[in-house]
């Protein structure tokens, strides 16, 4: 059963900065997709950044140019740094293995985000 556990959420700031962490257990990591999705307030859920085994980023619109996401395959960990946060990005963001374009079947618990003004 692969297990992720994320951390760094927390109350922020409109223009600051957090870094989220995901940590995996019990399943593979290197060769696997990541992802970051958030769900916002009255909202779906939808990706905000994903990176392929080889490294591949993709970002949402709405975060292009303030959010990177990077992985650590020693420590099977993936980041979502967040900089120049809105009001906007106030969600509950998820960490999910197997990303491929589309959800991959493991998800975090979520950390929240909230964003004041």
């Amino acid at each position: 059963q692969v297990q992720l556990v994320e951390s760094g959420g927390g109350l922020v700031q409109t223009g600051g900065s957090l870094r989220l962490s995901c940590v995996i257990s019990g399943g593979g990591f290197s060769g696997i997709g990541m992802a970051w999705y958030r769900r916002a307030p009255g909202k779906q859920r939808s990706l905000a950044a994903g990176i392929s085994s080889g490294g591949t980023l993709n970002y949402a619109d709405a975060v292009k140019g303030r959010f990177t996401i990077s992985r650590d395959n020693a420590k099977k960990t993936v980041y979502l740094q967040m900089n120049s946060l809105k009001t906007q990005a106030t969600a509950v963001y998820y960490c999910n293995w197997g990303w491929g374009g589309m959800p991959g079947p493991y998800w975090g618990q979520g950390t929240q985000v909230p964003v004041s003004s």
